[in-house]
């Protein structure tokens, strides 16, 4: 099973040291989340598999960490001062602010113009009720902010945002990394940073933030040969989160109709989750986990000096560089075409936190949650436990094996609670082993190692304890 709605896991989050509200102790922060001592372990073993999986085990591949400050010349030619925004409206009733394109539609306006429904009062609030909205218009998303002693608040020449993604500080940088890293295409750069964005209405614990990580890399590839390559991409996303865990039943491919494009795009699937299985309606259940477009070669044209518009003016006139890229084999120059899959570090938790939600009933009748956490993904991978914390001999020996045990894995020692409630934390916390040092132990110089999917137990000599828990950890 997963966990049947996002609140079991923001309670779960909250219990057990995974996500806290931010700023809690002054009333809060709307959409605001700061990662406990287990959610950042969480949050960087995710960030650590993707690096490894997308960085390290490619021979294709290249790292960048870019500047969440860029030049606003970066987003006047990227196309954000313009076009960033979300539909936004008011309702007059209650005050409340919410995306056009998120109302409630009745089913025999399905199909309409969203202006048109609100003008014939078709569509309400979903906070009061009301049909008194204004007429959607365009809010931009990026956070404005200002570089410098500033003569005053409105200087356009201190004007400056926080990115909203980290892609265009890789497209600035293609020129830098292919020549220094001699890279011929087909190559991709990735990244893993922090992106802003000024959500209209954010939510959903964290679903959907206005501080938020991404996961993202531009494959740039020879123009002609990026629908096999963006096909490739998106099935060795859709394989990768199912080898960490996800459920394939709570997966799907969206294939985005062209009304819902991107202006730059030739073609966008993602991959969605189910993350909201308690809703009626069975397609209200999934929404976006990750993104894999097929932005053509837009973005490296729109950051290059030399192409011409079509009266023969430079596009971009503030560029010094040329982005295109010589292929010395073909011998002809063109701008790469790029494939992107980006996702976001946030909802790549949920997700797992959410598929790998568990419940189980013991001997006793008591119900008790497993997260089931891939082991990759686990904060803590063993926990070593003293059957009696009040026995020096047994505690001392406890001790020597977590400080043995650390350098090759993550790994705690724990005695405030007795044996089945420390058997019960760690389930809940996703821990895929606990080791049990017992009076025996001091004699046979063996542990009792207890598999947290399973809860079968087995005797393992201390001398055996590491190689045997890493064979375990790498089986699962």
């Amino acid at each position: 099973m997963s966990a049947p709605n996002i609140e079991t896991i923001v309670s779960l989050a909250k219990r057990r040291g995974f996500v806290f509200p931010s700023s809690e102790i002054y009333g809060g922060l709307g959409s605001a989340w700061d990662y406990g001592p287990l959610g950042v372990e969480l949050c960087n073993n995710v960030k650590r598999a993707w690096w490894r999986w997308m960085v390290y085990e490619r021979d294709d591949m290249e790292g960048l960490d870019s500047s969440i400050i860029l030049n606003r010349s970066v987003w006047k030619y990227s196309g954000h001062e313009d076009t960033f925004s979300d539909p936004l409206v008011d309702c007059r009733e209650c005050n409340a602010r919410l995306r056009a394109d998120k109302l409630d539609i009745p089913q025999a306006a399905e199909g309409g113009d969203i202006t048109t429904l609100i003008r014939d009062k078709a569509v309400k609030c979903p906070n009061c009720g009301s049909t008194n909205l204004t007429e959607p218009r365009p809010f931009n998303l990026m956070f404005r902010t200002q570089l410098g002693a500033a003569s005053a608040e409105d200087d356009p020449a201190a004007l400056a945002y926080l990115r909203p993604e980290t892609a265009q500080g890789i497209f600035i940088n293609f020129h830098l990394v292919q020549q220094t890293m001699r890279r011929k295409v087909p190559f991709g750069i990735a990244q893993i940073g922090k992106s802003f964005r000024n959500e209209v209405t954010p939510g959903n614990f964290i679903f959907r933030t206005r501080e938020f990580e991404q996961m993202e890399m531009e494959y740039f590839v020879r123009p002609g040969e990026d629908e096999t390559a963006h096909q490739e991409w998106i099935d060795n996303c859709y394989n990768w989160y199912a080898s960490l865990g996800l459920s394939r039943d709570n997966l799907r491919l969206y294939e985005q109709p062209k009304e819902e494009l991107a202006h730059y795009a030739k073609r966008t699937v993602d991959i969605h989750y189910r993350f909201f299985p308690e809703r009626t309606d069975e397609e209200k259940h999934w929404d976006e986990l990750m993104g894999i477009a097929n932005r053509t070669d837009f973005d490296l044209r729109a950051h290059s000096k030399n192409p011409l518009d079509a009266e023969g003016k430079r596009v971009n006139p503030d560029s010094t560089e040329d982005l295109s890229y010589f292929d010395e084999a073909r011998k002809e120059r063109y701008y790469p075409y790029v494939i992107e899959p980006a996702a976001g570090v946030n909802r790549s938790v949920l997700a797992f936190l959410m598929d790998a939600y568990s419940e189980r009933t013991t001997e006793k009748g008591e119900m008790r949650v497993v997260l089931k956490l891939h082991p990759e993904l686990a904060p803590v991978k063993v926990a070593i436990l003293p059957l009696a914390k009040n026995k020096p001999e047994i505690v001392g020996m406890a001790k020597a094996i977590k400080r043995s045990m650390q350098p090759v894995v993550r790994a705690v020692y724990d005695d405030t609670g007795g044996i089945g409630k420390l058997y019960a934390r760690q389930d809940e916390i996703g821990t895929p082993f606990c080791v049990t040092v017992d009076h025996q132990s001091l004699e046979d110089e063996a542990v009792t190692v207890r598999d947290r999917d399973t809860w079968e137990q087995e005797r393992v000599k201390v001398s055996d304890l590491q190689q045997h828990l890493q064979t375990r950890l790498l089986s699962r």
